[in-house]
């Protein structure tokens, strides 16, 4: 049975009380810290991938509605129906001012938040080569706690829903959910000696993340029809909780650092932030011209796909809620739950067009041919059927990030791999935060005359990595032949075909 709403203020304190508990010392809970612990970090995972998927798409539901009421002085209307059957002349309008406040809220808060997590993205992933990778996961988890009982808070008290911007600020300044996926796939990577265990390992984290986002998504419609908003950002609070509270007392660290060290040292810091840029450098300027030539074309791929696949995907769920469609929560959950299937299908595609023999960029091609015919639909998509239709055909577009991480850490030697990932990893988050904050403008800019516009425009920017794609092949680089001049001894311990599905999407 729910408890009632008076209990909401003190279980959300005792939720806000956890990061500080997690500061004891050790001299006080002696017992409890000299646990034994685990090298096992799939629930920490498991249970923050259910949370933030229960979220995503709560909070924007959760702003759409604020702004609504706000701006229109009515309720919010709620039917099993779609809310396009009770539209009048008089609030005709009313759909096409909120979207665009809506979209502008997501600007700023993706702008606002760019900056400060790209900062700590660098300063927490390169401190965890001495520090330890528990940092990398302990921080964001306490960020997202932080914005989700924010959340709690406006939607309890009825508060300004711009405060959120500020907590969605605390929670980037914490790392965000790129530190904590870093961090995560670090732990991974420590943990395992060959590529086949990486492989085995990572997949298998790729498979649960997209179980539990799909389960996620679609109880969150059910859950917000049932129970309303608190409820549902009380219910990720409590599993953040769990989470953190794993994450410091069970989870077992990878690497030890020295037993001297404080915990605040600006001057090692300072050094491994220089061997930082100095890895990165190296990587870009030293190994062979054509092996350089290839590494920037790759990139270019990887960052212009990222840029229009990010941009595109994060429009859906507003286009969903706006005229014709007019989605409920229901429909919007079982969108949210099609799509992270995406995680599932791309990686069974990768590993069976691997099996066959498949080159590694027509995989990449077939991928970004996915998303694009997949955005032309959704662009007329009218109804629900076709609307679905839409979001399956996506089902393969996750492939080309594993496989073009894979080919370019092939071209990469062995010592240079910690730079060459952290250098894609700042480019992936700055890339996706600025795809965002850019077509949330174009879609506040062009919903009354065009909602589709943005969609089409994620499709057209396909055009970039496929052009490149085609300067590859007609510039005949040979990918293989330059990844067995920097690392002959890893491809011939194992068998070079593997090597799409060793990285995540």
């Amino acid at each position: 049975m729910i408890p009632n709403d008076t209990d909401l203020p003190q279980i959300a304190i005792l939720c806000a009380s956890v990061p500080y508990l997690l500061q004891i010392r050790q001299g006080h809970f002696p017992a409890l810290l000299r646990m034994k612990r685990l090298l096992l970090l799939e629930p920490v995972m498991a249970l923050c991938a259910f949370s933030y998927f229960l979220n995503a798409p709560l909070m924007q539901q959760y702003v759409y509605r604020r702004l609504w009421v706000q701006m229109t002085n009515t309720t919010y209307p709620i039917s099993d129906i779609s809310r396009c059957t009770a539209n009048t002349s008089n609030n005709s309008n009313s759909y096409e001012d909120v979207q665009k406040q809506a979209s502008l809220f997501s600007l700023y808060t993706d702008v606002l938040c760019t900056i400060p997590s790209l900062v700590v993205i660098l300063l927490l992933v390169t401190y965890s080569d001495r520090a330890g990778r528990k940092i990398t996961i302990i921080m964001p988890v306490i960020g997202m706690l932080i914005n989700t009982l924010a959340y709690l808070t406006v939607s309890y008290f009825e508060l300004n829903i711009y405060l959120l911007i500020g907590s969605s600020i605390l929670s980037a300044l914490c790392g965000g959910l790129g530190t904590f996926l870093g961090g995560c796939f670090a732990y991974i990577a420590d943990l395992c000696d060959t590529r086949r265990q990486k492989t085995l390992r990572m997949a298998g984290v790729d498979m649960m993340i997209g179980v539990l986002a799909g389960g996620a998504s679609i109880s969150t419609g059910y859950f917000l029809k049932t129970a309303g908003f608190n409820w549902p950002f009380l219910t990720s609070a409590l599993i953040l909780c769990l989470s953190l509270i794993y994450a410091v007392f069970v989870l077992e660290e990878t690497i030890k650092p020295p037993t001297d060290a404080v915990i605040i040292d600006l001057l090692p810091q300072r050094s491994a932030i220089k061997q930082m840029v100095c890895g990165v450098y190296q990587m870009l300027a030293g190994g062979s011209r054509s092996c350089k030539i290839a590494l920037a074309l790759l990139i270019v791929i990887f960052i212009s796909f990222s840029f229009g696949y990010i941009g595109g995907v994060s429009m859906i769920t507003l286009y969903e809620l706006n005229k014709p469609l007019c989605w409920t929560e229901i429909l919007i959950g079982y969108g949210s739950a099609l799509y992270t299937s995406v995680f599932l299908t791309s990686f069974v595609g990768v590993s069976l067009f691997t099996y066959c023999g498949m080159p590694q960029l027509l995989i990449v091609l077939l991928g970004i041919l996915s998303l694009a015919i997949s955005m032309v639909m959704t662009a007329f998509a009218k109804t629900t059927s076709f609307m679905f239709i839409a979001i399956a055909s996506m089902l393969l577009s996750k492939m080309p990030f594993p496989v073009l991480r894979s080919m370019m850490s092939e071209i990469i030697s062995k010592s240079e791999q910690g730079a060459l990932f952290a250098f894609i990893y700042f480019l992936e988050i700055l890339s996706n935060n600025v795809s965002t904050g850019v077509f949330n403008s174009i879609y506040a800019a062009t919903v009354s005359w065009c909602p589709g516009f943005v969609f089409l425009l994620s499709a057209g920017l396909c055009v970039i990595p496929l052009s490149v794609i085609g300067v590859v092949v007609l510039m005949r680089v040979d990918l293989t032949k330059e990844a067995q001049m920097t690392n002959p001894l890893i491809l011939e311990e194992e068998n070079p075909l593997e090597g799409p599905s060793q990285k995540s999407p």
